[in-house]
């Protein structure tokens, strides 16, 4: 090293840590000034020079650390050939590690090479996992848990905490498309039919410390390993908001040696994938021409059914054959084109053109004549392209880290600005983190987190439903003639339709979040291995919106118009004292107690005004709320506060590494719940036994190298609440009506406000509680070439949060009680396959399964009479909840409807008229006949009821898969590829129907309409019905179930890491180049006929990204 890149190094890790304000008992000879470079040339000639070469089994290893043993501040790391070379003392030990391998020690001599073999770790099992309050090594675990490395896919630059969760069995990540990503997340399937405040959400742990922040604040970049504590023995040392699982993040940290400075620039290109299409404009007017068809559909006198055959009560054709076609199939019906428009009455001189779209618009005052005169010019619009665009990603991050024997240090700084593909859509995030600790003395260790963000939050992202500028029609123009924007697209004269960038005009925002998450900590190291430590974490997080709506838009309500301004301050801290032993006697005996007191602090303030009618002018957009009209505008406050405590209690223990047990017990308190039951107890025992330790075992270890049972049982609480008043009367201000109030002398004073109690309080009210059951097995096979575990769970949650129903005499439409059940059985499986394994080839597979049966066991216990057909009561069962679906024995989210049973064909006339019904209307199975009527030519009609509903699966899917399978060619490329799957969703459909064509007369007025497939008599297909369809009296729109699986190949990237020899030249020791497309395709089911996205039903995109990461 140069002496003068060794002088930047440490005044530059010297400011670095001064702005810190911890460079306390740092080594001296890190203030080497400028002008001391005789001593450091004095020292340097003192020490001898070491080159050398570090190996395994296949070759050189490339970033292996080479450290001076006492002397962690001077050190290196192998090139691209495995080569290093460091100034050493005469004598030196070098201490030479890699992940994955045995830690060897040699050495240092002088004039000669060393050459280090490193050996696998087959001991994968010593690998530390974070399990809450502390760490343990992987062989001790007794409980369920799942690992992350996100180092194993940067090169797919995950923006999101959540692309990093996707592959853990059990846990369903939703996906988002939007330009903020991100997703929610169900761990082991929704334990409780409440679901507010995120109540069956894992709960986030970020370094230790309970985290009520979003996952948005954390950098990916940042996250060195994530742990998903999933059965309750692992969850048990967090009670009171375990029962959904936990996820444990814990950030980087310095490394020993010198310091560390990375660079990376990701850039990515955003697309749409998949989203709802529309008819083009040729496909669009046959649909219009068959729309208008379908009501002149009947049979002839021939027993032909189609178009133009119905008719009147006096028998005359409703409509002449072919008027709703185009001229140009005129002959199909031995028509000229003269005859063709002599088939109605038409303006003096009009075209067949201008006929045409007269007839299929049906011109009668109801669509404009905007779009006729464009139809005829040949003006067309493209509205998709004016709605969606191709976005640019862009994603900087910077860190500098480092470690000496007293000062371990992590700074970073990101900044990610992202763009959807729906116009207005915008994202962007900076973050920063500082992570510093310092030991003070050899039994005081201090140190400092701190997480700083601002974020965008809202835009003003175009409407894509169908209310959007996407239903404009293709004849619609987003300018007028004099090259202005035009307001309505559909018809200046009519005042319809919407132009995005028209409004966008006299719209404003700026709304986001300002957070700071910091975490200071003190570890004293007391005798017998017994350490204390305390942990503070406060968080502040502000909130801002600003909003304009200007009254200068033209047809405007200025009371409807003004200005949004929205405050809200938040203010959380959490503390914990822990005291840990750990100490291991006879070499056989490993015991661990920690004990943790833990108390918290939640507060939010909210301010928000609703200004209207700003006179006399809003020209100040949202700066000025003062002018605002009094009664046109809203204020309102809301402020609240929760507290928290607990005492937790943990054991473990391990004879000779091969049998364990871990018992908790954790007293939680949580002021939300009613005064009788403030207070629960969370306990939790599991055992642990690795059977491949023993003796009876080894004629089979060359097989199975490593077996190990777990077993454990435990009880969770929920505190997860959207109200954290649920449990208490409330008092508001009813419908704001105003009464009269008496004063002292009984005199009537002016009108107020009444108050009313619109809620009743629950004293008992208490915690929702989930007792959980899991079984598994660590195994690994041909020394852990293939390695993974199964597990297999059972969990009940009962005295579920209910709100329950009241009758109306009381006053009230409810209260807020525990009561109920719901079960979750599951089982997981994750698999790790070293499949190939040469010198310039590797080949490695993860898989992960996990199936999970959620049932509804009670409701309410209120119990009903099982009558069998004949009217008799053959047995009792408890009630199902059809208003909110909750049914007995059936999942949460079951589908209970009517069984579609295909559409009515031409041959089946006869049979469809006697349920009321056409050809082209769908059929629906009449399951119970004992309530039909009589018809009068005495035939049975079918009653349509709950009766004849039936169970047809669940809306969220049981099985997930995912697989990644990645390739390593001559140590610097690497090629991976991820996947997954969900099977056994399903969902309701009424599309097919056709029944909502001309919804708010939008067809009636223009608007385009989203391509379908439906029923005609020469397209009679089984699937999609008529236009305008009917189902049966009773059940006039049957829905049809939709199988929704389906494979997504989520992920394929490229990795290069550049030979030393180039990188050197730079200054560099590392530089990585890495490509990859995200969302390349979907499989779906053959039922799976929308052009939309099958896992959310809506928008979905593909992202092409490049990347270059720089180390110093």
């Amino acid at each position: 090293m140069k002496v003068d890149s060794l002088k930047f190094s440490r005044k530059a890790t010297t400011a670095l840590l001064l702005c810190t304000g911890l460079v306390a008992n740092q080594p001296l000879d890190l203030w080497a000034e400028s002008g001391s470079t005789d001593a450091v040339q004095i020292v340097q000639q003192q020490k001898i020079t070491v080159k050398g070469t570090v190996n395994d089994a296949l070759g050189p290893v490339i970033g292996a650390s080479v450290v001076e043993k006492g002397n962690t501040g001077n050190g290196t790391i192998t090139d691209m050939d495995g080569k290093f070379s460091l100034s050493v003392k005469p004598g030196a030990v070098l201490v030479v590690s890699y992940i994955g391998y045995q830690t060897q020690e040699v050495t240092a001599t002088a004039g000669k090479a060393i050459n280090v073999t490193l050996k696998e770790d087959t001991e994968i099992l010593d690998e530390v996992v974070v399990v809450g309050y502390g760490t343990m090594k992987k062989k001790d675990l007794t409980g369920a848990i799942s690992q992350i490395n996100p180092e194993k896919i940067a090169d797919t630059n995950p923006t999101t905490v959540q692309e990093l969760l996707k592959a853990v069995p059990g846990l369903q990540v939703s996906y988002d498309a939007s330009a903020k990503g991100g997703g929610t997340m169900q761990l082991r399937g929704q334990n409780s039919v409440y679901d507010g405040g995120g109540h069956n959400n894992p709960l986030l742990v970020v370094d230790g410390m309970i985290f009520y922040g979003e996952l948005s604040e954390i950098n990916p970049d940042d996250i060195q390993q994530i742990d998903v504590l999933k059965d309750a023995s692992s969850t048990a040392v967090y009670g009171a908001r375990a029962a959904s699982g936990v996820i444990i993040i814990t950030t980087k940290k310095g490394k020993q040696g010198k310091p560390v400075i990375s660079l990376s620039v990701n850039c990515g290109i955003n697309t749409k994938y998949n989203y709802t299409k529309y008819f083009s404009e040729h496909d669009y007017a046959s649909f219009r021409s068959d729309y208008f068809k379908s009501g002149t559909y009947g049979f002839d006198d021939n027993g032909n059914y189609g178009a133009y055959n119905a008719k009147d009560k006096n028998g005359n054709l409703v409509v002449q054959p072919g008027y709703y076609d185009h001229y140009s199939q005129a002959g199909a019906y031995g028509l000229t084109t003269d005859q063709w428009a002599a088939l109605g009455t038409n303006p003096e001189g009009a075209s067949l053109d201008e006929i045409f779209f007269r007839r299929i618009y049906n011109m009668n005052g109801d669509v404009s004549q905007d779009l006729l005169a464009n139809y005829l010019a040949g003006k067309i619009t493209d509205w998709d392209d004016l709605t969606f665009r191709t976005g640019f990603n862009q994603d900087y991050n910077a860190s500098m880290s480092g470690a000496t024997d007293r000062v371990n240090y992590y700074l970073s700084f990101g900044y990610l600005r992202n763009e959807g593909v729906v116009r207005g859509n915008d994202y962007r995030v900076f973050r920063g983190n500082a992570k510093i600790n310092g030991k003070v003395t050899n039994w005081l260790e201090i140190g400092a987190n701190i997480n700083f963000q601002d974020r965008s939050d809202g835009d003003q992202s175009y409407t894509i439903d169908r209310w959007g500028q996407l239903r404009n029609s293709y004849y619609a123009t987003q300018y007028n003639e004099d090259g202005t924007l035009n307001q309505y697209p559909m018809g200046t004269l009519e005042k319809r339709g919407k132009n995005e960038l028209f409004n966008r005009q006299y719209y404003d925002l700026e709304k986001g979040y300002t957070v700071l998450n910091t975490i200071f900590n003190a570890k004293v190291t007391l005798p017998y291995n017994i350490t204390y430590q305390f942990n503070i974490a406060p968080r502040y997080q502000f909130f801002y919106n600003r909003y304009f709506m200007s009254a200068d838009m033209p047809d405007s309500d200025p009371a409807n118009k003004g200005v949004d301004r929205e405050w809200h301050k938040k203010f959380d801290w959490t503390l914990n004292n822990t005291i840990n032993w750990d100490y291991t006697f006879k070499d056989v005996h490993h015991m661990t107690v920690t004990l943790v007191q833990e108390a918290e602090d939640n507060r939010s303030w909210q301010d928000r005004i609703e200004a209207r009618n700003i006179q006399p002018s809003d020209a100040l957009g949202f700066h000025n709320t003062a002018n605002a009209t009094l009664t046109d505008s809203e204020i309102s406050t809301t402020d609240k506060k929760f507290t928290a405590d607990a005492w937790m209690g943990r054991l473990f223990y391990s004879y000779a590494d091969r049998y364990m047990i871990t018992a908790t017990v954790r007293r939680d308190g949580y002021c939300a719940f009613g005064k009788n039951h403030p207070h629960a107890t969370f306990p939790s025992v599991a055992l642990g036994w690795v059977f491949s330790d023993e003796k009876f075992f080894e004629p089979i270890t060359d097989v199975m190298n490593y077996g190990k049972l777990r077993l454990s049982w435990g009880k969770n609480g929920n505190r997860s609440l959207e109200d954290p008043y649920i449990s208490m009367a409330n008092l508001s201000s009813g419908l704001g009506a105003t009464m009269t109030y008496l004063d002292k002398n009984g005199n009537p004073v002016s009108e107020y406000k009444y108050l009313m109690m619109d809620r009743l309080a629950n004293n008992d009210l208490m915690w929702e509680n989930t007792a959980s059951y899991n079984a598994g097995l660590d195994f690994g096979f041909f020394n852990n070439r293939l390695r993974g575990s199964i597990d297999v769970y059972h969990k009940e949650t009962k005295n579920m949060l209910i709100y329950e129903k009241l009758p109306g005499f009381s006053g009230f439409t409810g209260i807020w009680t525990n009561i109920g059940q719901v079960n979750n059985d599951g089982v997981e499986l994750s698999l790790t396959s070293t499949n190939i394994k040469k010198k310039d080839f590797t080949w490695e597979t993860t898989f992960g399964f996990s199936y999970n049966k959620n049932t509804i066991k009670h409701i309410n216990y209120e119990m009903e009479e099982v009558l069998d057909a004949n009217g008799n009561v053959v047995g009792m069962r408890e009630m199902n909840d059809t208003g909110n679906n909750w049914h007995i024995g059936q999942p949460i989210g079951t589908i209970w409807t009517y069984d579609f049973d295909g559409i009515w064909q031409v041959d089946q006339a006869e049979e469809a008229a006697k349920y009321g019904q056409k050809p082209g209307d769908p059929r629906v199975i009449n399951h119970y006949t004992g309530d039909d009527g009589v018809n009068a030519d005495g035939s049975s009609k079918a009653v349509y009821n709950d009766k004849d509903k039936t169970y047809h699966g669940t809306t969220i899917a049981p099985y997930f898969l995912n697989m990644r399978n990645e390739f390593k060619l001559w140590n610097s490329l690497s090629i991976a590829f991820s996947m997954y799957a969900k099977l056994g969703a399903k969902s309701t459909d009424t599309s097919y129907l056709n029944q909502g064509v001309n919804e708010t007369n939008m067809f009636s007025y223009g608007y385009r309409y989203q391509e379908v497939d439906y029923w005609t008599p020469e397209n009679g297909n089984n699937k999609f019905a008529r236009i305008n369809s009917q189902g049966p009296s009773g059940c006039t729109s049957p829905a049809k179930i939709i199988n929704r699986n389906f494979l997504r190949l989520d992920n394929l990237s490229v990795g290069y890491t550049l030979p030393t020899k180039w990188t050197e030249k730079a200054g560099l020791s590392k530089i990585r180049l890495s490509a990859s497309v995200r969302n390349l395709f979907v499989i779906h089911s053959s039922d799976w006929t929308f052009n939309t996205d099958p896992e959310n039903g809506g928008l979905s995109t593909r992202v092409y990204n490049l990347g270059l990461n720089l180390t110093f």
